[in-house]
């Protein structure tokens, strides 16, 4: 019934759609509005030409994602200008450097074996500002107490936790029930 709707109304499902745009970025969205405020953060200023260099991707998929950013009033743009933040995109783009950095520290922190970087790239997108302070005030904890981070290392030494044997068969079933 919705759907027909906005079929019929498309004036209003080009407004819910830029509703949506405005309150919620894609992990796609999410990256590059990261890269903007790093890239601004070291050099002042980013051409569309940086972001293309430091993400490694095409210019015209830069420049798609430049329009969708404009749209959504994360940056400003000119065409043959320098991009900007806008007070809505230095906030987020704050924030997003700084759960990035959070979690890399809270995986650092409680010594995470291998593939951080990649760790926090699979999650970051899907973690919530309250588990993100849940995880800041842990740094803070372990940091500030680090008699219990021992006792956290020793628990990992000791492996209390689930053995090998559960980790195989849980990569076994999702192996089997999501290909």
């Amino acid at each position: 019934m919705w759907l027909a709707f906005f079929q019929v109304n498309k004036k209003l499902k080009k407004g819910v759609y830029a509703l949506l745009k405005n309150r919620f970025l894609t992990e796609s969205m999410e990256d590059y509005l990261e890269m903007f405020y790093r890239i601004i953060q070291e050099q002042g200023y980013i051409r569309p030409i940086d972001l293309s260099k430091a993400i490694k991707v095409k210019p015209s998929s830069v420049t798609r994602m430049i329009q969708k950013l404009d749209e959504a009033k994360f940056i400003t743009y000119e065409k043959y200008r320098n991009i900007a933040l806008t007070a809505k995109g230095l906030s987020y783009g704050h924030f997003l450097v700084w759960r990035d950095q959070t979690l890399k520290n809270f995986l650092y922190l409680v010594k995470a074996s291998t593939g951080v970087e990649e760790q926090v790239e699979g999650i970051e997108h899907y973690i919530t500002p309250p588990t993100m302070s849940i995880i800041r005030n842990l740094i803070l904890y372990f940091t500030s107490h680090p008699e219990r981070l021992k006792e956290l290392e020793a628990l990992h030494k000791e492996n209390l936790y689930p053995d090998n044997n559960d980790f195989k068969q849980l990569r076994a079933w999702l192996f089997k029930h999501h290909n």
